[in-house]
């Protein structure tokens, strides 16, 4: 049995989704299939279908994600598998703690703050995500998080930034963790300017969450690098497959081991960097250029608020790069010859943006990364 519920937001979290997560993760209550509000809703009830028996007997989250087709699919995910992942975190943070909640539960970074928080048996702070991330609620429930235990949140930098931005202090928490789009060179050393200790995750609702930590995998999970540079995930955080989908679960599922859809690379100190979605790569000029890796070095100019790179066909190019940004400062937005100064010595020519568009807001999805298919739609309408 499945129980699909809207995804709360603020008291009601704690009201209703925290003591059905226990029972679903004690075996004592359904499986849960947290909903998203809004336009989506619809087709990920169609495609789930939650009245229809399980894969499964052990699954206690069915998470709906979309990765990079739009298509609503549903990632089975056991409680074992989620409480090894809250353990490892854990373990590799220094302990449990008492974690803020600052993120959609529609979605498995803001459900892994509250399996973290049952396993550390600490009531979270959970924050009213209704009107958006409020910076001025966020340093509220700093406030409240009890003394003489270990402090955590989970963020994406978009957050980060704002909250950087507005001088919020974050010397209280014991570890942010920050994942769900690239966090530049640039915002990262803001962060530790002000002695906030981020630390960079990578994963996604397939592995329960972020299960590599600043580049070096949590305690049980095996990460390897396929002929084609893709990262492939094994271990206890692995999921079971998707619901209703063999086809799919075939071809992400391969032995236990999730074959993901980024490439990775090892860096001379052992560590993972992730360089990009493999579907995310514009060829331009006959190079292949990863979108994340332009972004990651345009979100390091000190104009840019938020920026997403995409790919538009050109006919000398094939496709051209083109930077969409969010200004730090209303009137203040980077021209391109701004930017490819900027890029200039830290990317390869081919990687250089050929346009900037700016925006007033990037659209983002409930996830926190750029809409990128939405901006492609924008960005050819504009001409």
């Amino acid at each position: 049995m499945v129980h699909a519920l809207t995804a709360p937001t603020g008291e009601a979290v704690l009201a209703s989704l925290l003591p059905a997560l226990a029972a679903a993760l004690d075996g004592e209550g359904p499986a849960l299939l947290p909903l998203p509000t809004g336009g989506t809703r619809g087709a990920v009830l169609d495609a789930l279908r939650p009245t229809e028996p399980l894969e499964r007997d052990d699954t206690a989250l069915v998470v709906p994600t979309s990765g990079s087709t739009g298509e609503p699919k549903g990632v089975l995910l056991s409680a074992d598998a989620l409480r090894h992942s809250a353990r490892a975190t854990h373990d590799r943070l220094g302990g449990p703690g008492q974690w803020v909640l600052a993120l959609s539960v529609s979605h498995i970074a803001g459900l892994t703050v509250l399996v973290r928080s049952l396993q550390s048996r600490m009531r979270p702070e959970v924050l009213d995500l209704y009107g958006g991330f409020d910076v001025t609620e966020f340093a509220a429930a700093t406030e409240r998080l009890a003394p003489g235990v270990r402090h955590y949140t989970a963020l994406v930098p978009t957050q980060l930034r704002r909250l950087l931005d507005a001088g919020v202090d974050l010397t209280a928490y014991d570890a942010i963790l920050v994942g769900g789009a690239a966090l530049s060179t640039e915002l990262h050393e803001s962060a530790v300017a002000v002695r906030a200790r981020v630390v960079t995750t990578y994963g996604m609702s397939e592995t329960c969450g972020g299960c590599v930590y600043d580049g070096r995998p949590l305690d049980g999970v095996d990460v390897r690098l396929r002929e084609d540079g893709r990262v492939e995930i094994g271990g206890p955080v692995v999921f079971a497959g998707y619901r209703l989908r063999p086809d799919l679960t075939a071809e992400a599922l391969v032995a236990g081991r999730h074959v993901t859809q980024d490439l990775g690379r090892w860096t001379s100190d052992g560590r993972l960097e992730v360089l990009g979605r493999a579907d995310d790569v514009i060829v331009s000029g006959g190079v292949n250029v990863a979108a994340a890796q332009v972004e990651r070095v345009l979100a390091g100019h000190g104009d840019v608020a938020v920026v997403a790179v995409i790919g538009r066909p050109d006919p000398e190019w094939g496709e051209r790069v083109v930077a969409v940004v969010q200004a730090a400062r209303p009137g203040e937005a980077p021209t391109l010859e701004d930017l490819r100064a900027w890029a200039a010595g830290r990317l390869e020519p081919a990687a250089l943006p050929r346009e900037v568009v700016v925006l007033g807001a990037v659209p983002m999805l409930a996830s926190g990364k750029p809409d990128k298919d939405g901006l492609r739609e924008l960005v050819a309408r504009r001409g």
